[in-house]
């Protein structure tokens, strides 16, 4: 089976290739404000736990993200207790004062919360953050200060503990006994699990988690050993120390900007930025019937399983919601881990996940389990973090102001200080006054002294003339000053007037480019308003289109069926066709038949005429023969045909039953109940006929002729029998149809002269006997003859023929 990844990495691969690929673009995206997680999934056993922590002198991916961390943002962290977390998932910003206090609270206290940079690191995990590689990101904004917080949280039985929380006993009762156990298990307080809670921007965090601020890689790192040495770990039949729960490591990130001095933090909070990234080590999917797991463990296990399930769950329904472009609920509530991170799967930072995968064939179907999964998270999109806003500020005020300082301090060291410059200006200002002269002394000892006020006067006068030179000086200072003030507010208000001008050019720009905007606006939503008709009219003929294809696709099936009922339809006509074609030509064959057959019988008949007369000629006359009666030749109709052999070896004339020219087919005899039996010697006779008092529907479907015997009274007194034939047609509703085609005529007529005796049985006289059997024509009186009229079939009659 193949599986394909964006990266894989063999079995000899070291922690910083692993860290380069993997981890560091999330560390740069947490340094630029964006979030990420991070998490290792696999098989119990496959190297979960180690990728993520590592060993003794090769850290794993966690030392080297906090490694990485503080060497970017080192020089830029903020004192302690600058940022200062709530407990709603945000941050506040407090100034140097506040932060100073805290300082100090937190320095009085006897234990303190958080560990000192300078205290000596644990040795037991000294060599795992020993990272010689000095990785840090470029390009970090040196405007903001930064502050790192760590968390270190674990999901037991799908409930939250925090594994930094300080668990208090009871100070009453003892805690250990001899034996180095507890004494009962009333004697600590067990942890309590934490809530998950919604924050205002809908990010997911645990209520009232310990969240401790660190300045260093080793204080850090020494948080997370507190954290992992209270993490649930078992031994199991497949690893001696077994992670029973997921550990969820969260490194957050806050960051301001400085002030336009680029000396303190500005104090708006909307300018803080907090990133997260969430480092968790899962633990591994396990089968109980091989690790052999009873009691807690088989709960623990089953826990484990469920919650990786729900992982599994959630990365499928965001697969099929973006393949499919449905909107399927994702089910992160069924487990605390798919809750806790479901902001990181609706697109608000970037997630990575690595599969580890034990090479050992006892795990073989459970690794393909996992590869499989991993494989189809591959499939699923997150949107991009938004980019956060820039504060305004100008950037690179802190090295200037820094660069500020230290030339300040410079040109100070050199001019002697701020306190020699002012006895300087105080120097200067008496050498001003000790121009003047000086005045004499003004005692006067003697009333008669005439020099001490002379020359008082005289010095006076000497400054007088200096004071008003120099108020003469200083009033043409002051002149020539307000006259460069004129000159120089003439130049201001030229220049103004000028700048006035310009800025009146450039507000009527500006008016005709916002006049400009405002018509391209109208225009662009004049264009928008066209484009939504045209959409909806797009909309309107593609509807059309699709209806009309409909329609057109409807009509050329029709037409096809048309077309294929046409071609059934010729083909069935033409098969109709044959089949009349071919009856036609058997009717045919039929009457040649039947008229060779007519003419062979006239031929008999005039043969058997020429015998009969023939014998009759030849005949002697000396006995007569005695004629019988009508009734008797009823009662014997057989012989009333056959003339009596003149010749003793004369053959009898052999008796013919009128043939049926259909004689081959199936037929329907119609005989009505009110027909009466005629007694005549020839007589209809259809072989393979089905004869019925009343025509059905069920014996018209067995044959394919009809024949219907209809009898009436002649005008001469005798019935007339008529024998109506017809084809049998089957309809297109399944019924059958009668087309009649010929009507027999068969008729019984007396010879001229004689009436037909209404007794049936009467004695004729014995002359009138001899008299009608003593000639020739009263012999051949009876004859078969075809009558002209029935040119369809053999239609006989019954006549006799005048003497």
């Amino acid at each position: 089976t193949q599986y394909s990844f964006k990266e894989v990495f063999g079995t000899l691969v070291v922690q910083k290739e692993l860290f380069d690929v993997v981890a560091k673009p999330l560390v740069e995206d947490l340094i630029r404000g964006k979030n990420g997680l991070l998490f290792t999934y696999g098989v119990t056993g496959s190297g979960k736990t180690h990728t993520m922590t590592g060993s003794p002198g090769d850290g794993g991916l966690l030392p080297r993200c906090l490694d990485m961390i503080f060497n970017s943002i080192g020089p830029f962290q903020a004192k302690r207790f600058v940022f200062k977390l709530d407990d709603k998932n945000g941050v506040d910003v407090q100034c140097e004062v506040d932060a100073l206090l805290e300082r100090q609270k937190r320095d009085a206290m006897p234990v303190p919360k958080t560990p000192s940079g300078k205290r000596q690191i644990d040795p037991e995990f000294a060599d795992m953050i020993n990272v010689q590689d000095h990785c840090k990101v470029e390009e970090v904004d040196e405007d903001n200060v930064y502050s790192v917080f760590v968390s270190y949280i674990e999901i037991y039985n799908n409930y939250i503990y925090d594994l930094l929380e300080e668990t208090p006993f009871e100070p009453i009762k003892p805690k250990w006994n001899n034996c180095n156990t507890p004494v009962r298990n009333g004697d600590f307080i067990p942890p309590q699990s934490k809530i998950l809670r919604e924050d205002q921007n809908h990010n997911m965090y645990v209520t009232g988690c310990t969240e401790v601020e660190v300045k260093s890689t080793e204080e850090a790192f020494e948080v997370f050993w507190r954290g992992q040495k209270k993490r649930r770990i078992a031994n199991t039949q497949l690893n001696r120390e077994s992670s029973r729960s997921h550990g969820v490591f969260i490194i957050k990130l806050a960051q301001a900007p400085l002030d336009a001095d680029g000396d303190n933090v500005l104090q708006e909070k909307e300018q803080i930025t907090l990133s997260q990234l969430s480092l968790v080590d899962l633990a591994g999917s396990e089968r109980t019937n091989r690790t052999k797991a009873e009691g807690n463990r088989l709960r623990e296990a089953g826990n484990i399983n469920q919650s990786l399930m729900t992982l599994r769950t959630c990365i499928e329904v965001l697969r099929e919601n973006q393949m499919y472009g449905t909107n399927k609920m994702v089910p992160y509530r069924d487990s605390k881990l798919t809750h806790l991170f479901k902001n990181y799967f609706d697109g608000e930072g970037k997630v990575r996940m690595i599969v580890c995968v034990n090479p050992k064939a006892e795990d073989y179907e459970e690794s393909l389990q996992v590869m499989r999964f991993a494989e189809m998270t591959q499939e699923v999109e997150v949107a991009r973090p938004v980019d956060r806003p820039l504060c305004g500020l100008t950037p690179g005020r802190r090295f200037r102001n820094q660069a500020f300082r230290e030339e300040l301090s410079r040109k100070l060291e050199m001019r002697g200080g701020p306190i020699n410059g002012e006895t300087e200006e105080q120097s200067v200002s008496e050498m001003f006054l000790q121009n003047f002269p000086p005045l004499p002394s003004c005692e006067l000892l003697d009333v008669n002294d005439d020099q001490t006020l002379p020359k008082l006067i005289e010095v006076l006068e000497k400054r007088h003339k200096l004071r008003q030179m120099l108020s003469e000086e200083f009033a043409k200072n002051v002149l020539a000053f307000k006259t460069m003030l004129q000159e120089f507010g003439s130049s201001v208000v030229s220049k103004e007037n000028y700048i006035q001008g310009k800025l009146s050019e450039k507000e009527k720009t500006i008016t005709g480019q916002k006049m400009e905007l405002e018509r391209l606006e109208k225009k662009i939503k004049t264009l928008e308003y066209k484009i939504e008709i045209l959409e909806k009219t797009t909309t309107i003929y593609e509807d059309d289109k699709r209806n009309l294809q409909q329609e057109l696709e409807s009509k050329s099936q029709k037409l096809q069926r048309e077309a294929s009922d046409k071609r059934r339809l010729e083909a069935r006509l033409q098969g109709v066709v044959a089949e009349t074609t071919m009856k036609w030509e058997k009717e045919c064959e039929r009457r040649v038949a039947a008229k060779q057959l007519e003419m062979q019988n006239k031929l008999w008949v005039k043969d058997e005429k020429l015998k009969q007369l023939k014998a009759i000629v030849t005949e002697p006359k000396n006995e007569k023969p005695e004629r019988p009666s009508r009734e008797r030749d009823r009662e014997k109709p057989v012989q009333r045909s056959v003339s009596p052999s003149p010749v003793p070896n004369a053959p009898p004339v052999r008796l013919r039953h009128r043939r049926s020219r259909s004689a081959g087919e199936r037929w329907v005899d119609h005989k009505p109940p009110s027909n009466l039996p005629t007694e005549t010697v020839m007589q209809p006779h259809v072989p393979h006929a089905i004869t019925v008092a009343a025509a059905s529907e069920k014996a018209l479907a067995k044959c394919d002729k009809y024949m219907l015997t209809h009898q009436e009274l002649a005008s001469d007194g005798e019935i007339e029998t008529k024998l109506i034939k017809g084809d049998v047609f089957k309809t297109r509703g399944g019924g059958q149809a009668v087309q009649f085609t010929e009507i027999e005529t068969l008729k019984q007529e007396s010879p001229t002269g004689r009436k037909r005796r209404s007794s049936p049985n009467p004695d004729p006289p014995e002359d009138a006997a001899d008299s009608e059997w003593t000639d020739v024509e009263t012999r051949c009186s009876v004859a078969l003859e075809m009558r002209a009229g029935s040119a369809l079939g053999p239609g006989y009659q019954h006549h006799a023929q005048p003497k």
